[in-house]
């Protein structure tokens, strides 16, 4: 399947592709044009798959089931039909893009169910030195982390056009110094494998929003729809996650 992400540049840019998609498909819904709605549908489909993949990748790393059991399509093809039957439910086109997001979070938190936290990464994370950083990178690359997902996998560019960069976990004007020390000894692809491996061990919750955040670019309200959870909730979680990697790249490399 063809890009879509080339033909748009940024999130933004598809979002407002998606939005504007919506009065077309309740048309085509009522006048029962299936077919038409499908391949409207099918435009906007790979992001969504990209992030189903991330998350049976990450449900794979951590033992969930092994790989292979489960492939995106197996969502895929159970959210068309949710798409198609419950549509009407979205009031205004503006909410048409994280309702989509809704939907595929509820599809698959009927098959992932997220293993308890162990607390014992989070609650030590400022405690870690330079080597037990090093030394926890080359476990989770042992132990395939960053290998699961095949880049094939992925329908558009979009998983690659947003890497993780220092903004998206120093935001403040007062990290500006902190930024730029840590810059410094980091290379991008230094900085990619430690966001992950560190995303990897916090807490589920912690991790999906802060990937919806970056990734996806929603708002944090509508995060909360997403997860079901409270506004406050939700900047919590993701202040914590950017505490926690902003603790854990401040210990790894600034004292280089």
């Amino acid at each position: 399947m063809q890009s879509n992400m080339s033909y748009y540049q940024s999130k933004r840019e598809f979002r407002l592709f998606v939005t504007k998609s919506f009065p077309d498909l309740i048309k085509l819904k009522k006048e029962d044009e299936k077919k038409s709605f499908n391949q409207l549908i099918l435009k906007i489909i790979p992001e969504l798959r990209n992030y189903i993949n991330r998350r049976l990748n990450t449900a794979i790393k951590k033992g969930h089931f092994s790989k292979g059991k489960y492939k995106a399509d197996d969502f895929i093809d159970q959210l068309f039909i949710e798409i198609y039957d419950n549509i009407d439910e979205v009031e205004n086109e503006k909410d048409f893009y994280h309702w989509l997001f809704i939907k595929t979070n509820t599809l698959l938190e009927d098959t992932i169910i997220e293993e308890e936290f162990d607390d014992l990464f989070f609650r030590n994370i400022d405690d870690y030195s330079k080597p037990e950083w090093v030394e926890m990178q080359e476990k989770y690359s042992t132990d395939g982390g960053g290998d699961l997902l095949m880049i094939e996998e992925l329908d558009d560019m979009s998983y690659n056009h947003n890497d993780y960069t220092l903004n998206h976990v120093f935001i403040e004007d007062k990290e500006k110094a902190m930024i730029e020390k840590i810059d410094k000894h980091l290379s991008k692809e230094q900085l990619q494998h430690h966001i992950e491996m560190v995303l990897h061990n916090l807490p589920p919750a912690m991790r999906q929003v802060f990937e919806l955040f970056t990734k996806e670019e929603l708002a944090l309200e509508e995060i909360a729809q997403i997860r079901n959870n409270t506004l406050e909730e939700v900047h919590q979680l993701l202040k914590d996650a950017k505490k926690a990697l902003q603790v854990s790249l401040f210990n790894r490399y600034s004292a280089e």
